[in-house]
């Protein structure tokens, strides 16, 4: 069904927008982006010179393969100029509404064997799919951001979505070098779903003051093994959207207290204040900024750390610390997973809550 020649019609030139051409046109395709104004397609057009800049610069690409890959790509203000694609993904606002507002402009230009797609991070692909001329044509194809280098795409069949349709789409992805995965019609999909608790965790302790955001996000990234902390990663993707995404699945899941969107991610979008796109968010990223630094506790230490103790049932665990020489002791009480390190108790999450778990070592 798709294949090179395939003409690809992005909708909304911003980040992922751009973004999503810019994987297209790498993979040998002609694309269309099409977007309301002109600032938008300026912008757009930059953020793909930059990518394949990019790419050239590591190597990954020669300059006649740069200059092929911005070639490929057109701008339009033009509905029209998407007539012909073969697959049109939109990557506009999360609104259902100003959403179908443009579908009834796509598909009153585009072919009647064309297939069209949507961004959408956790609006549901069902709903979009009412009102519309060809429903089994519609589906989900959720890519990530920064869109050229996040690996995962969701594809998200809805109830009337065809599965031939979806399955040509996949194997596309995947041709465009992604990881394509197949995603249930569900509030937030895979990714969302469950990044939700990522967030939420991050912004409530900043809400509560338990730390500051450089603190809270080296935290996450360097501690716990994250490749970035929910407070940057939120200036990275756009306090709007993942903000709307957060409200949409909180809404879909009727209210439950631990998807509750954050209420200091929302003033921060009142006052326009939407992260790296409009130069600042939580943090600051103007050319003077200073990078602020996690805020650390001095200690007069100089000793090495106390005892550590690990729990029964632990086999495996002792045999790698007595390997590496670490000296430990065992106390009856510590359930499995967990050791105390100077009477502080650490490890993993198993889905009780803090309270229950510090309960249960009383």
């Amino acid at each position: 069904m798709f294949n090179t020649e395939t003409r690809i019609g992005v909708c909304g030139a911003g980040a992922m927008g751009a973004g999503i051409a810019q994987v297209a046109a790498q993979a040998g395709h002609n694309v269309v982006v099409l977007d309301r104004d002109d600032a938008a397609l300026a912008r757009g057009r930059e953020s793909l010179q930059k990518g394949a800049a990019a790419l050239l610069k590591r190597g990954k690409i020669d300059a006649a393969e740069a200059d092929a890959l911005v070639s490929r790509v057109s701008w339009t203000l033009d509905v029209g100029a998407l007539a012909g694609a073969g697959l049109v993904i939109e990557a506009i606002v999360e609104d259902a509404a100003i959403k179908h507002a443009l579908y009834v402009q796509l598909e009153s230009v585009m072919d009647s064997s064309a297939v069209l797609a949507t961004n959408t991070s956790s609006l549901s692909v069902s709903s979009l799919a009412e009102g519309l001329a060809r429903p089994p044509q519609f589906l989900g194809l959720h890519f990530f951001n920064p869109a050229p280098i996040m690996k995962l795409v969701e594809v998200v069949s809805g109830v009337d979505s065809d599965p031939a349709i979806a399955a040509a789409a996949r194997a596309l992805m995947q041709r465009w070098g992604k990881v394509a995965v197949n995603a249930r019609d569900v509030p937030g999909f895979i990714v969302n779903r469950v990044a939700r608790p990522f967030y939420g965790e991050g912004w409530r302790a900043l809400e509560e003051d338990a730390g500051d955001a450089a603190t809270l996000d080296f935290l996450y990234r360097d501690l716990a093994g994250f490749r970035m902390g929910p407070l940057e990663l939120g200036d990275l993707i756009g306090h709007d959207i993942n903000s709307a995404a957060a409200q949409s699945i909180f809404d879909a899941y009727d209210g439950r207290t631990r998807f509750a969107p954050s209420p200091a991610q929302a003033r921060l979008v009142a006052a326009g204040r939407l992260g790296r796109k409009s130069g600042r968010g939580v943090y600051d990223y103007s050319d003077d900024a200073e990078k602020p630094a996690p805020n650390f506790v001095e200690t007069d230490r100089q000793s090495a750390p106390g005892m550590l103790a690990v729990g029964p049932d632990t086999a495996a665990l002792q045999s790698l610390l007595k390997a590496a020489g670490i000296q430990f002791e065992m106390k009856q009480h510590i359930e499995p997973g967990f050791a105390e390190i100077d009477n502080v108790v650490v490890g993993f999450c198993d889905g009780r809550s803090a309270g229950a778990l510090a309960a249960a070592f009383q």
